[in-house]
């Protein structure tokens, strides 16, 4: 049995796309730089984001999402402070407590009453409304942050007008609006608009803007676009062991990313390959599909036998975010003949 040379258990298992890891051998071919972020290749790649997003914001690189999420979380609440999130959120479900450890112990609130599969992971304006409005005596912890995720833990995207609405409401209450972007580019590539309509033109503070999912070898940004939330945040990311001392060989590959828009277009490849699976799992009768994707991942209820044999055959993939089903991850390098073979062994199985 050959072991399949392309997995679909997370985009994170991709390689480094050619054009960043060519901005990272020019950095290092580049001499010496000054440390810290006080390089050339850190004042480029934060130029060409506040370009893309069209307004003057502070940035700043960590290198995973993770960190991104926490430390942003932490500037904008205090202790006494709680987030507002869905009961998929990464932040809820993934991040080992890290929004919590850096807040000094920010509440998370899960959004009630929503169910997941039905909502497709999405915060609505009602269930920010029912968790601020549930108590406001000093014994509760503060509502101060509204979080999503975009695109959502289940591979669906918020429109611009959805993203509106829940600012809308965050700030009729005087909440601070965080976005997850861990794949923001997939999301801005199915929505076919532009960066800042769907962050800071919508009512977004704070976008942690991943790239490690897109091509990147490490490194995630930070973006404030209210950027009184920033006014500390480098002591933020120093003291949580951030600060990357080399800073270029983290903002460099961004350059290599967002030249010609790279960044765009490994996104609509990683979301193509996910609706040829998408199709394809649609005459696999077998396969119950959940939903149908809006960015690069793909859920999906196998049989239990055909789980096995997947696994056994060398396929990788992940069942426990799925809400009972299987999520299938596609990547800016995933090949047509990658997902074509694992459908040919999803057919074979269910015959």
């Amino acid at each position: 049995m050959n072991t399949p040379q392309q997995q679909f258990a997370s985009d994170n298992y991709a390689a480094t796309c050619p054009e960043a890891l060519q901005a990272l051998l020019a950095a290092n071919n580049s001499g010496h730089e000054p440390a810290y972020g006080d390089d050339r290749w850190t004042e480029r790649s934060g130029n060409m984001l506040r370009e893309l997003f069209e307004i003057d914001c502070d940035i700043y690189y960590v290198f995973n999402g993770t960190a991104a999420n926490s430390l942003a979380l932490a500037a904008m609440c205090q202790s006494y402070h709680s987030v507002i999130c869905t009961p998929v959120a990464h932040i809820e479900t993934d991040e080992c407590g890290g929004p919590e450890f850096f807040s000094n112990g920010s509440k998370l609130l899960v959004a009630e009453g929503l169910s997941p599969q039905a909502l497709r992971g999405k915060l609505t304006p009602e269930a920010i409304q029912t968790l601020v409005t549930k108590r406001s005596d000093i014994h509760y912890p503060r509502p101060k942050v509204v979080s999503i995720t975009q695109a959502t833990e289940l591979g669906t995207v918020y429109s611009v007008d959805e993203v509106r609405a829940l600012s809308w409401m965050a700030q009729k209450h005087s909440l601070k609006m965080h976005m997850d972007g861990a794949r923001f580019a997939n999301a801005v590539a199915h929505l076919a608009c532009t960066p800042a309509e769907i962050t800071w033109k919508a009512g977004v503070d704070v976008l942690c803007f991943g790239g490690t999912k897109n091509g990147l070898p490490v490194g995630e940004a930070v973006v404030f676009f209210d950027r009184a939330l920033s006014q500390d945040f480098a002591w933020r990311v120093k003291q949580a062991g951030q600060l990357a001392s080399k800073m270029r060989f983290i903002s460099a590959p961004w350059v290599g990313l967002l030249e010609h828009d790279t960044w765009l277009r490994n996104a609509r490849h990683a979301n193509a390959m996910a609706q040829r699976l998408f199709a394809g799992l649609q005459q696999i009768q077998a396969v119950q599909v959940l939903h149908e994707p809006q960015a690069n991942g793909v859920f999906a209820r196998l049989p239990p036998p055909m789980v096995d044999a997947l696994h056994a055959r060398g396929w990788k993939f992940y069942q426990f975010i799925a809400g009972g089903g299987c999520r299938f991850m596609c990547a800016w390098d995933t090949t047509e003949a990658s997902v074509d073979a694992l459908l040919a062994d999803m057919q074979s199985l269910s015959a």
